[in-house]
């Protein structure tokens, strides 16, 4: 049975409380499930006419289900039962949550990090096969990771289109490669569902259930929630969801989410990504603040923050009694998936913005294909200091001319409504302790701060950082590797591709006028370390930071 509870407080009862009567009054939840694509004003009715297929897909991706677990039980058979996904942004994000929610293991590559690409690439080759997940069929981060598993099946004598599964839109130039290479199967999405709304489509499942998660009970739960989201009413739980995130007043566009043991590892990175690629446009949005219980951001809360606390499935969230702003919600998987979509639709609504689109994310590509195509010298550091090279504009770095003076200098110019973006170019798993870097930030700056790993983030914060409130300030960190692969049949290695990436979104920020400062790390194990030190001595001698409300 599909379940989904919320309770708001403060200024979040208050939006609930003047934004749902309005939303009632307007039919927008029996609109929605009708697919009205006039909801979001004229300027969206076009790019909505072609992405609401996700409010009526249950049909078909439960027919999905019985060909997804027939391929399984062929691939156990031959020995293959370790499954690589092989997607970015959201052919990875809603995979990656539905398999840790079911305990089976999935392992996701949404990486371009040589030496992340390597690991996955090199463990039980034998055992394994790859979902190559694109909706575009043109991914330059997967179509790469999709020759380096070729090759490396045909170097072991492994017969390749035997190993390989695609999903993929009808008609894509990956699907249409994919059918004339004899691929072991090609599945097709849905068309008319974006990629940040994909979750219950064969992008969701097709991986998720290759791997073992049940996936038939994940539609099942998720539909069930569906059945009362059409219903005009007050206590309809989708047009409170909306109505907190969109319809705060001053809008609260610094949304921290708390895992307070919801039993959804990852949903909060599923969910960053539909927040920030729906909403983050026209200069305005909501900026997703993935956190914890103990985040700085929670223990003063801002006036622009609005904390939402998952709570676990079996524990309904109860009534709040403090003074305080917060959404406290608790649900099973399936109804989390379709519950938070639906009410993102209503967000943007409320916010006046198609969020359907997402017409920044192609500038960060374009400069990384153009730095590829051009392969110009990296720019010279302003300074090296101990194994980190600092670069930045001279009006960002002034005098600057140690670590800790250069990061004093960044958030110098943080704006007292702002945040701080600290993207990683490196490898998230054997890198994955540089996150606690994310809180000491927001206990330094008193302000929220995001924590993304690159190129991943390129197709889910990406968006919101050119297109949204214009307040952000930026901490890039890359990093040299003993190891660089081949992209087979490309010019270009993994390492030039992430380099590329890095550097084509640092000068895409810099052209919107935001600050960016760049860390190169040579060693990578000693500059986590140093920046990590140089962090914790800024908090220890960085004195008070001005209140934020």
């Amino acid at each position: 049975m599909g379940s989904f509870a919320l309770t708001a407080s403060g200024a979040a009862l208050a939006a609930v409380d003047s934004a749902v009567p309005v939303l009632v009054q307007d039919s927008v939840a029996s609109r929605l499930l009708a697919k009205d694509v006039t909801l979001w004003g004229p300027d969206a009715e076009s790019e909505a006419s072609i992405r609401l297929g996700w409010l009526d897909l249950f049909d078909g991706s439960r027919a999905l289900v019985p060909e997804i677990a027939g391929l399984r039980a062929d691939l156990l058979a031959e020995g293959v039962d370790r499954i690589v996904l092989c997607g970015m942004g959201g052919s990875s994000l809603a995979p990656e949550v539905i398999t840790k929610e079911a305990g089976v293991p999935l392992v996701v590559l949404d990486a371009t990090d040589p030496e992340q690409v390597r690991a996955a690439l090199e463990k039980d080759l034998e055992r394994t096969a790859i979902v190559v997940s694109s909706k575009s069929g043109s991914t330059v981060e997967t179509d790469s990771q999709r020759r380096l598993f070729e090759q490396a099946f045909t170097d072991a004598g492994i017969d390749v289109a035997s190993r390989i599964v695609v999903v993929t839109d009808p008609g894509s130039p990956l699907d249409e490669a994919s059918r004339q290479a004899g691929y072991r199967r090609v599945f097709n999405a849905n068309p008319e569902v974006g990629g940040r709304y994909s979750a219950l489509t064969a992008f969701g499942l097709v991986p998720s259930g290759l791997a073992g998660a049940d996936i038939a009970a994940l539609l099942d739960d998720a539909e069930d929630s569906a059945e009362f989201l059409g219903d005009d009413v007050s206590d309809n739980v989708g047009l409170q969801l909306g109505a907190v995130l969109g319809g705060t007043s001053p809008l609260r566009d610094k949304i921290v989410f708390a895992d307070a043991g919801s039993g959804l590892p990852g949903f909060a990175d599923w969910a960053e990504q539909l927040i920030a690629e729906s909403t983050g446009k026209l200069g305005t949005g909501l900026l997703p603040v993935v956190a914890s219980s103990d985040a700085p951001e929670l223990a003063e809360v801002a006036d622009d923050v609005l904390p939402v606390i998952l709570a676990p499935f079996d524990e309904a969230p109860s009534e709040e009694t403090t003074q305080g702003t917060r959404v406290t919600v608790s649900g099973s998987l399936g109804s989390q998936l379709f519950v938070w979509e639906y009410a993102v639709a209503v967000a943007g609504r409320l916010l006046g913005i198609n969020p359907f689109d997402q017409p920044d994310v192609e500038a960060a590509k374009k400069a990384a294909r153009g730095l590829l195509d051009a392969r110009p010298e990296p720019a010279p550091a302003a300074f090296v200091d101990g194994v980190v090279e600092v670069r930045g504009d001279p009006s960002l770095l002034g005098s600057s001319a140690t670590l800790p003076e250069a990061l004093e200098a960044l958030l110098a110019t943080l704006p007292e409504n702002g945040y701080l973006s600290v993207q990683a170019y490196l490898d998230r798993h054997e890198q994955a302790d540089l996150e606690g870097i994310r809180s000491p930030l927001a206990a330094a700056t008193g302000r929220p701060v995001t924590f993304g790993w690159g190129p991943r983030f390129l197709h889910s914060t990406g968006q919101y950082h050119k297109g949204g409130s214009p307040v952000g300030v930026y901490l890039q960190l890359t990093g040299s590797s003993s190891t660089d692969l081949e992209v087979p049949d490309r010019p270009f290695t993994f390492g030039e591709l992430i380099s590329a990436q890095a550097a084509g979104d640092a000068q895409v920020l810099a052209d919107h006028g935001r600050p960016v400062l760049r860390l190169h790390l040579t060693d990578r194990a000693a500059g986590v370390a140093q920046v990590r030190d140089a962090i914790a001595s800024l908090v220890a001698s960085g004195g008070d930071h001005p209140e934020n409300g």
